[in-house]
């Protein structure tokens, strides 16, 4: 059948019009899922006795180059069913996601299968899988910060304080890798395991689940103390300590707010910039806990800038 060619140009008109207007919408659509947030879950980052150490990734749409590492610990148990929920993302994470930062939520082996001596290794383990595939995930490898809550606190202080250079002479090249940190923010961290409170060592304050949560239960009162020197993060500090934050409540029952303190004296000692804020009244939580991750996340993004100084 003939059809003039001015007819089939009127006919096809409607098709062309219909294919423009889905392609507009699906490259809208598509605009619409990168300015979106994207999870990774289930990254392993190491092995031990068989069972896989995970972390689970946050990456916003637009970043800054900033990865943060947020230890999932509480009484050094961990595991991402603490924080696998709808408000962990859009409430606790949101302040670091919204200025580009990249979260990584790392969760470590757990009391009380493990004690704390077994566990600090593990998040060395982290921050060199972070440092060795940062690029992977959009992040520059020399601005790594670290946050934690209270023990995640005390785990992030550790790192802070005596992350290591890498083996150069190791197989794995994660090994190879500085555990070295840039910055740090915690809220209400121990820091002191001598001087815990009141002049007591933290295993005389709970000598029964103290002492197997730090793994000294079976040593000498001598060889414990100073089993809890090495172990205490205020110890280990140095010049080479990164800009710390601190935010803790004077009325914390759980980890006295001396703890902090003694900790931020010491950095003052060796010229090290670092803010601790006092929560007038609050215990171990406060409510406006939330709120005060933005200033967690100004922090990185204050100490967190290109110039800061390479890993090692």
């Amino acid at each position: 059948m003939y059809m003039s060619s001015e007819r089939r140009t009127i006919l096809n008109k409607p098709s062309w019009l219909w294919l423009a207007l889905w392609l507009l919408a699906l490259g809208g659509t598509n605009r619409a899922a990168a300015q979106e947030t994207t999870r990774v879950r289930d990254v392993v980052y190491g092995r031990k006795f068989g069972m896989a150490l995970t972390m689970d990734v946050w990456r916003p749409a637009k970043q800054s180059g900033i990865g943060v590492i947020f230890l999932v610990s509480g009484g050094f148990k961990s595991g991402m069913d603490l924080v696998d929920s709808e408000r962990f993302g859009a409430v606790v994470l949101k302040p670091f996601l919204d200025r580009g930062q990249t979260v990584f939520a790392v969760s470590h082996s757990a009391q009380p299968k493990f004690n704390v001596i077994e566990i600090v290794p593990d998040i060395h383990r982290a921050v060199r899988f972070i440092r060795v595939h940062a690029k992977d995930y959009g992040v520059d490898p020399d601005r790594l910060g670290i946050l934690g809550t209270s023990s995640g606190g005390f785990l992030a202080l550790s790192i802070a304080t005596a992350g290591k250079p890498g083996d150069p002479a190791a197989k794995d090249p994660v090994d190879r890798a500085s555990s070295r940190v840039q910055a740090a923010a915690c809220f209400c961290p121990g820091s002191d395991l001598v001087n815990y409170s009141e002049g007591r060592s933290v295993v005389e304050r709970d000598p029964v689940k103290a002492a197997a949560m730090f793994g000294v239960q079976d040593l000498a009162k001598e060889e414990q103390i100073r089993a809890l020197h090495e172990l205490s993060p205020v110890e280990a500090v140095s010049k080479e300590t990164p800009p710390t934050l601190i935010i803790h409540g004077d009325s914390d029952e759980a980890v006295p707010h001396q703890q902090s303190e003694r900790f931020v004296a010491k950095l003052a000692e060796n010229d090290v910039p670092y803010q601790l804020i006092t929560r007038k009244n609050a215990g171990h939580k406060w409510p406006e806990m939330s709120k005060d991750d933005g200033l967690r996340a100004d922090w990185f993004d204050k100490y967190l800038q290109p110039t800061v100084g390479k890993h090692e």
